[in-house]
């Protein structure tokens, strides 16, 4: 009797269970309001995160107002670093919004985590640190070629229009940008050399003090008196058109050569340009030549002993005629 109340209650304690777990489909009436409760619960987070909300749009406004201020100071103060040119002046331009863009997005990042967004922030740090690392690995001498061109325009080794050599090019520089630099030869050629080439190799400006000196090489004969031909070629350029005045000639013998004693003759000329000084040059030689004409200096030509027996000294005559003298 008993195992079979036990039973009985078994089942209508499962049979109540069963009741329990059915779900009963919802009325219109119930749908709707279980909405309007969650838009309520959505509207009362909205109204407690509002003020944090607040905060994070003030934080962002004061961080535009300061980012202004410091590309502003930037600008100034790569300005009275650099002197103003095209290049510098395209520098100074980008290093400035480069600074509002890191104050702007600081800000921002802060407002984020007023909002209690650190693990978006967070995610969004480390995938720009992922792009960022691939970018620098695939755009490796572009980057490089960029950062040269930056600091190129900052310290402005030379400018739009100078003459420089580098590279094993000379020319003159038509243009500067932050990837490379384009130099015009004097043969009328185009070479676009990579900033950080240019950066890394020497680089000889030709154009900065605006003066150049111009050397002179030619050689007197050994039977010539060395202090008049000396007074002589230094005399004969003392009013040269371009010479300065101010720097006074030099000459100086350098050595005994085969056929003549060289000289080096030194003098200084403006120098704007590649003819100022091939000018200069070409107009020293031709005074030179006249002025050794005019007082019987000779520039001798080139001369060779030729000696046809072993032991020397025997005319050429007597080597192609060895049996004349004993008939």
């Amino acid at each position: 009797m008993q195992t079979s109340a036990s039973a009985s209650q078994a089942d209508t304690t499962v049979a109540d269970a069963a009741a329990a777990t059915t779900t009963e489909p919802l009325s219109v009436s119930d749908a709707f309001g279980s909405v309007v409760d969650k838009l309520a619960g959505w509207l009362d987070a909205l109204i407690l995160l509002l003020p944090n909300f607040v905060v994070a749009v003030l934080i962002v406004l004061v961080a535009a107002v300061i980012a202004r201020f410091v590309r502003k100071g930037v600008r100034r103060l790569l300005e009275k670093a650099t002197r103003q040119s095209a290049g510098a002046r395209n520098v100074i331009d980008l290093l400035g919004t480069v600074a509002y863009v890191i104050v702007l997005a600081a800000g921002t990042f802060i407002a984020l985590g007023v909002l209690n967004l650190d693990s978006f922030v967070t995610t969004l740090l480390a995938g720009a640190g992922v792009v960022g690392l691939a970018l620098g690995f695939a755009f490796q001498d572009i980057a490089s070629n960029f950062i040269a061109g930056v600091l190129m325009a900052v310290r402005n080794p030379f400018t739009v229009g100078q003459i420089i050599e580098t590279n094993g090019h000379m020319g003159t520089v038509k243009e500067l940008t932050l990837r490379s630099t384009l130099i015009e030869t004097f043969q009328g050629q185009t070479v676009i050399i990579p900033n950080a080439k240019v950066f890394q190799e020497p680089i000889v400006n030709y154009s900065t003090k605006g003066t150049r000196r111009v050397d002179v090489a030619c050689g007197v004969g050994y039977g010539d008196d060395l202090q008049h031909a000396q007074q002589v070629a230094m005399s004969a350029i003392e009013d040269l058109e371009g010479r300065l005045s101010e720097r006074p000639v030099q000459l100086y013998y350098t050595e005994f050569g085969d056929s003549s004693i060289n000289f080096v003759l030194r003098f200084w000329v403006d120098f704007r340009k590649q003819t100022d000084f091939l000018g200069a040059q070409s107009e020293a030689i031709k005074a030179i030549k006249a002025a050794f004409d005019s007082e019987g200096v000779t520039i001798p030509f080139p001369i060779r002993t030729l000696d046809f027996d072993p032991n020397g000294g025997v005319p050429l005559t007597k080597m192609l005629r060895p049996n004349e003298g004993e008939a």
